[in-house]
């Protein structure tokens, strides 16, 4: 039999990161590894990776597991793993000696939400290994949302408050900014304004949203590198000019 003593974990780290993943086994004769990894449908054998450790330089998110054998062709696999990849983030992150702790690179934002329609929070972090999420809501745990993404498929005004995430790993926990989300029925309002010939003239008042969509993969082009970077940008700019700002990535 061949037991795995150490599985290799996932990590969410920026473009260009240096990093190895690790697997260790243990059995009744030598053993040989061999590396794959998989993207979108694709699985593949990592050419030349049959070492315990497996160095990577982070180039796009992708899934990792080790193939362990000895010389009766008995095996066993490892783990999945996540390699997640952030293309852009902002300057200076992560710090020189960055040890792995969560970093957040993608706050949630404020939302105003109609009763019965979809809410959507979202927030991601880096960090080594990958950072566990949890949502709060006004300072109480919302046991159920533990991933990057908050979704409340019918809202209720209930659902309005204040939330906050916490992304956290075995080297700390790091919070995202908290955001003020309001559930209600739409009401339009409706300002009569009078134009230079007398007549009356209704106008609809519009709160100002801005709708940013990054798209990052194409399925028949390099995946571009300045999307995700300028939707984060950009959403810090318009939500400082007073927009309600409603981001999508890919």
């Amino acid at each position: 039999a061949i037991a795995i003593t150490e599985q290799p974990v996932s990590v969410s780290v920026p473009v260009g990161y240096s990093f190895t993943l690790r697997c260790r086994a243990k059995g009744r004769t030598s053993l040989q590894y061999q590396w794959f990894c998989q993207h979108q449908s694709d699985c593949h054998q990592i050419p030349g990776a049959t070492n315990e450790d497996l160095p990577i330089t982070a180039e796009q998110t992708q899934l990792y597991t080790c193939r362990v054998n000895d010389l009766y062709r008995n095996a066993v696999f490892s783990d999945w793993v996540k390699v997640e990849v952030h293309q852009c983030v902002a300057r200076g992150l992560p710090p020189r000696l960055w040890r792995g702790e969560p970093i957040i690179v993608l706050n949630p934002t404020e939302q105003r939400v109609e009763v019965g329609k979809p809410l959507q929070l979202q927030c991601a972090a880096m960090g080594v290994p990958a950072p566990t999420y949890q949502w709060y809501r006004n300072g109480n745990l919302l046991e159920q949302y533990k991933r990057k993404k908050l979704w409340i498929t019918h809202a209720k005004v209930s659902d309005s408050g204040t939330y906050l995430c916490c992304a956290s790993n075995s080297h700390g926990e790091h919070w995202t900014n908290a955001v003020d989300v309001h559930v209600g029925e739409l009401v339009e309002v409706i300002k009569v304004s009078h134009s230079w010939d007398g007549f009356a003239k209704p106008e609809l008042l519009k709160s100002k949203i801005a709708l940013l969509v990054g798209n990052n993969c194409y399925q028949h082009h390099p995946n571009l590198l300045a999307p995700v970077r300028d939707v984060f940008e950009l959403s810090r700019l318009l939500e400082q000019l007073g927009f309600q700002v409603v981001s999508l990535l890919d």
